[in-house]
Parts: structure tokens; sequence; C-alpha cells
């Protein structure tokens, strides 16, 4: 399974950056979780570039395209989204490669719900299948942890391998339902 991690923060020390990393090495031997590593390279969204992206944005969508599934993680500013990730999110509106695809969806920090709710309702709106039981909200913030920790914390280590299955299964299943013959 083929997984694209995608971070909303571009901060070096960013805590989602960090979590993204810890699941990396969480993940079992079939899995693969490449994070997209082009998110500051991102121009602001146009829709006038939209028909003829930049180089940059196209790579981004054929990406998230051949992902089996797409992980993100993302902080909460004032109450919201953060602008990186909503710009990288509005490249993507007008084409369909969120159309039907899983997604799980980390929540670094217990207090940023605005933030989970509002990426929610974003990835609904462009019709991704939003893996409720992967998603999951991890207590990272304020705990002190580093990757090295989060990797080492019993719960949290469980939990997200624990995510991690569960999108495996979820993923398998879409598939299974799409396969000809199938229905």
């Amino acid at each position: 399974m083929k997984l694209l991690a995608i971070c909303g923060s571009l901060r070096a020390a960013s805590l989602n950056a960090m979590l993204i990393r810890a699941i990396q090495r969480l993940a079992t031997a079939d899995m693969v979780i490449q994070e997209f590593a082009g998110m500051a390279g991102l121009p602001m969204f146009n829709p006038d570039l939209d028909a003829c992206p930049p180089a940059s944005v196209a790579d981004f969508k054929q990406q998230i395209a051949s992902a089996d599934v797409v992980l993100i993680a993302s902080p909460e500013y004032a109450h919201g989204i953060t602008g990186v990730m909503k710009n990288a999110l509005d490249w993507t509106v007008s084409s369909d490669v969120f159309v039907n695809k899983p997604v799980m969806v980390l929540n670094a920090s217990p207090r940023a719900t605005h933030a989970d709710a509002a990426l929610r309702e974003i990835l609904t709106v462009m019709s991704a299948q939003i893996i409720e039981a992967a998603s999951v909200t991890v207590a990272v913030i304020g705990g002190g942890l580093d990757e090295d920790g989060i990797v080492a914390h019993p719960v949290i280590a469980a939990q997200l391998q624990a995510a991690l299955a569960t999108a495996r299964d979820g993923w398998l299943r879409q598939l299974n339902q799409t396969a000809p013959g199938q229905g």
C-alpha cells in the first residue's frame, strides 16, 4: 500500500511533521509512506492557471492520484487550517484527485478541533473518502515528545499502528468493491 503524507506546516520543528516521520517508522513492511516535500514550492492558488498548472502543482496532483491512501497532518492556526494547507487543497478542487480517495486525518493536538473539522469538511466537499476509524487525534502537543519519543510511546505508537492497519483494511475493502467482476 502506498500512502502519501501531507503536512500542513512548513515549520522545521513541526509536531505534525514529527508525527508523519514517526508513523513512517511505525508502518509495516507492506506500506510505503512518502511525504510530499513540495508544500513550500506550491504557488498561491490562481484559478487562471488551473488549466495549465505550474509543474509543482501538477506534481502534487500526480502524487495524490498515484497514492492508495492520503494521510494529512495539519496544525490549527486561528481556529482554522493553515494557509499552506488550504492553498494546496485549493489547487486540487477542480480536479478529481480526491474523488473517492481514501484519506486518513491525523491531529497532533486534542485542542485543534476547529482545524480538524474544517479539514474534514473540505475533503468531504471534494468527495474524498475519510477513513474515520483511521483518523486519529494523538496527544503529542505539550508532551515533550520528539519523533523518537512518539515511536517509543506505547499508547501513541499503538494508536498510530492501529490507524495504519485500519487504513489498509479500508483501502483493501474499497479495492475489492471496485475490482472487475465484483458487484
